[in-house]
């Protein structure tokens, strides 16, 4: 990337400015000073701007005008941060180009925007009559509650009329679910689910050449060379806008090019965002391309970087003088004025008065927007955040499908689970997820191993056979991508179940869910949602298989990501009443859910050798498990109350009998069931009926589920209770035996109690 360079001194008239004004003070002389030739003969509205260029008239002066929109609102967020009317200042200028795909891609094509898509944003609102870029923007700066797209809680580009999922991720995290909904584009069609874009969408992503770099990036990009060499439709454009800088971290020159130009099944295509004349069909070219053959295309969109990349950066102090003005020569403003002249379709006056102009559009704007109420209550601020509707979730979960209809599928009336001996924790699972594919239509069941295996477990073993391979299938094995398919297909109103083979597994994927999935409702005001059951294979006290990444008790990661709803079932009929209410959670409120199931109690049957007690029979498909409700053994009892959950039931409820043996103690034992959000009136109920209490948490002493049980506790007035918590150790889990010196036993709990005579 090359720039005009330009004398090093400031001319006097500029000292004492900043970069803002500075780029705001060179516009109005460029146009001012122009002293080029213009033509006689403008061009007709139909006709190209210029000679070359696949670029007509009327679409330069829109597209003009969206850049210098753009261009005003990021100077009036400068001006007005000061005044604490504005509360962001990572602007656009430099990146006006973008306006180019955002008129050459409809609509209709889900969009999810790199920070810097001011022009895009005003361009594509054309496309919707009546939409005003410019108050909408205002309002969003303002952190205005009638911000239409976040409602105030974030400075985020977003529009649901104009299909623009709301970002919040500056560092490619977005890039996995923006393939995601890509491929759930070409996916849909072959199950015969009715999308809620045309059937010939894209879906465009769009990021620094910095962000490409990263490795959330590098996932999305190979799994969709992937998906491309395996021939799947995955009609997603990424839009690399390079200025050559990230912060103040240069790309080294020619980096993104000989980085994506030749990438096996990534189709590249470049273009000059800093000309409209010259862009214009380069982009059309990218965009059409992506839409007719359905591949992964990659658009690398000159672009460069005006006014620091946010208003506390004063580059000055760590770039060279001459690269800020060779910067500030390269304008894209400047190129397009330029272009209005010499085309004579704009005489420097009228570019004058429309600059102006708008200008005083976008700070009347930000004006009215600083009027507009704010956030001023909590209530307020959370109320997208994790929609509950008890009514209508046990009234979806306990929904029935035709009693014939789902025999046919078993196999029979006599097939039918209900009607088969007590089972299992790992049949119960498949027996539940059979019912739940064949309840929602929508759903697609997908991970490492689900298929022709059956996973790992063989939780999942016959599902593929019975439902087929469209709605159950592998994936690549890269988790991030997982999660970044299942947002993808449920903004494309799917029902993902996507699987995670190890809780381990899931933590170099979190931030799909604490960064875009969790946080999509919220910073959408609602708007838009990923509904979602994740299944993760869980926990520790796996004999023969251990160590670390198979013993895995962390779900501290889990715990504090807001609007997660996470579940733990210690047995079959929990784990498939537990399901049904996640799947009706995540259809009726659009809720993020996960289920750990423990990995050690697949293959249960007793409790004591040989009584076959953790076998539990099959729920009729009309009972289902309220959310946050849990399970009581000995209710009465009141001398000492366990509270637990996943492999510390079975634990607890053994070392009960050896208590109640050695003390005479009466005990209840609490299976919490649900561990976010934990149900403290709950706790605190059950604790106060008993005289002792012990929590034993299978997790690490730090950070874990026994610390809220605690605080439940101490909270409700509790805290003179005798309390002891039973946790395991704060290290990671060893291979073999020496896993059982880490991880909690039933002998813990025993010397628990008896520490409270």
């Amino acid at each position: 990337m090359t720039f005009q360079r330009v004398p090093d001194p400031i001319p006097a008239r500029m000292r004492g400015l900043n970069r803002a004004e500075i780029c705001d003070v060179n516009f109005q002389e460029f146009v001012r000073d122009w002293s080029g030739t213009s033509c006689r003969t403008p061009p007709q509205d139909d006709s190209a701007i210029l000679a070359d260029s696949a670029l007509g008239v009327s679409a330069f002066r829109e597209l003009f005008e969206s850049q210098l929109i753009s261009r005003h609102l990021d100077l009036m967020a400068r001006v007005l941060r000061v005044q604490n009317k504005v509360f962001y200042t990572i602007g656009s200028s430099g990146h006006e180009g973008n306006a180019l795909v955002g008129r050459l891609t409809r609509h209709t094509d889900p969009a999810f925007l790199h920070y810097r898509s001011g022009a895009f944003m005003a361009e594509r609102s054309r496309k919707v009559p009546g939409l005003d870029p410019v108050l909408d923007s205002a309002l969003s700066l303002a952190a205005s509650r009638d911000d239409p797209a976040s409602g105030g809680r974030h400075k985020v580009w977003g529009s649901k009329p104009l299909w623009v999922l709301p970002q919040t991720s500056t560092i490619a995290s977005h890039l996995p679910k923006a393939l995601g909904t890509a491929m759930a584009i070409g996916h849909a069609r072959r199950i015969g689910h009715v999308l809620p874009v045309p059937d010939d969408s894209i879906v465009v992503c769009s990021f620094g050449d910095a962000s490409s770099n990263h490795a959330t990036a590098q996932t999305a990009f190979n799994a969709a060379a992937w998906a491309s060499y395996q021939g799947l439709p995955a009609p997603v454009l990424f839009v690399c806008e390079d200025n050559g800088i990230g912060i103040s971290v240069r790309t080294p020159e020619g980096w993104v090019a000989r980085n994506f130009s030749q990438r096996a099944g990534l189709d590249y295509f470049a273009a000059d965002g800093l000309d409209l004349a010259a862009g214009f069909g380069d982009v059309q070219r990218a965009v059409e391309h992506c839409r007719r053959t359905r591949r992964p295309t990659f658009l690398h969109l000159r672009t460069t970087r005006l006014m620091g990349h946010a208003g506390t950066d004063f580059e000055i102090e760590w770039r060279a003088l001459d690269e800020l003005c060779a910067a500030e020569a390269s304008d894209p403003l400047l190129r397009s004025a330029s272009i209005a002249l010499e085309s004579g379709v704009m005489s420097a006056p009228a570019i004058l008065e429309l600059y102006a102009a708008l200008r005083a559009r976008c700070f009347a704007a930000a004006e009215a927007a600083d009027r507009r109420p704010r956030l001023t209550s909590l209530e307020a601020i959370i109320a997208p955040l994790a929609p509950y509707s008890p009514s209508a979730v046990r009234d979806e979960a306990i929904r029935c499908i035709p009693p014939v209809e789902r025999a046919a599928a078993f196999g029979g009336e006599d097939r039918l689970p209900e009607h088969q001996p007590p089972r299992h924790l790992a049949i119960q699972l498949n027996q539940c997820l059979h019912d739940l594919l064949l309840k929602y239509p929508e759903a697609l069941l997908f991970g490492e191993d689900v298929a022709q295996k059956g996973g790992v477990y063989t939780v999942t073993k016959g599902l593929q056979k019975a439902l087929g391979g469209r709605r159950v299938f592998n994936t690549l094995l890269d988790e991030t991508m997982i999660l970044g398919m299942a947002q993808g297909y449920a903004n494309m109103g799917l029902l993902p179940l996507p699987e995670i083979q190890y809780l381990a597994y899931f933590h170099n994927a979190c931030d799909q869910i604490r960064g875009e999935a969790a946080s999509l409702q919220f910073f959408s005001n609602g708007q838009y949602r990923n509904p979602m059951v994740v299944r993760v294979a869980s926990l520790g006290y796996q004999r023969g298989f251990g160590g670390h990444f198979h013993n895995d008790n962390s779900v501290t990661a889990l715990r504090d990501i807001p609007g997660l709803v996470v579940g733990c079932p210690s047995r079959g009929d929990d784990a498939v009443t537990m399901l049904r209410t996640l799947m009706a959670l995540a259809r009726v409120d659009g809720r993020v859910c996960m289920c750990l199931e423990p990995i050690a109690l697949y293959m249960t049957k007793d409790l004591y050798p040989g009584d076959g007690a953790w076998l539990t029979a099959y729920p009729p498909p009309d009972e289902a498990m309220p959310l946050g409700e849990p399970r009581v053994y000995d209710a009465e009892a009141s001398d000492l109350l366990i509270i637990t959950f996943g492999n510390g039931v079975p634990m607890s409820l053994r070392a009960a009998r050896e208590i109640q043996a050695e003390h005479g103690w009466s005990v209840r034992v609490l299976d919490l069931r649900w561990l976010l959000p934990l149900n403290e009136t709950e706790i605190a109920r059950h604790a106060a009926a008993c005289a002792r209490v012990v929590v034993v948490d299978e997790g690490r002493r730090s950070a874990g589920v026994g610390e809220g049980i605690v605080t439940a506790i101490v909270e409700a007035g509790l805290g003179a209770r005798p309390l002891r918590r039973v946790v395991g150790a704060d290290t990671y889990t060893p291979l073999a035996g020496a896993a059982l010196l880490v991880i909690p036993c039933e002998s813990d709990i025993v010397d628990a109690a008896r520490a409270l005579v």
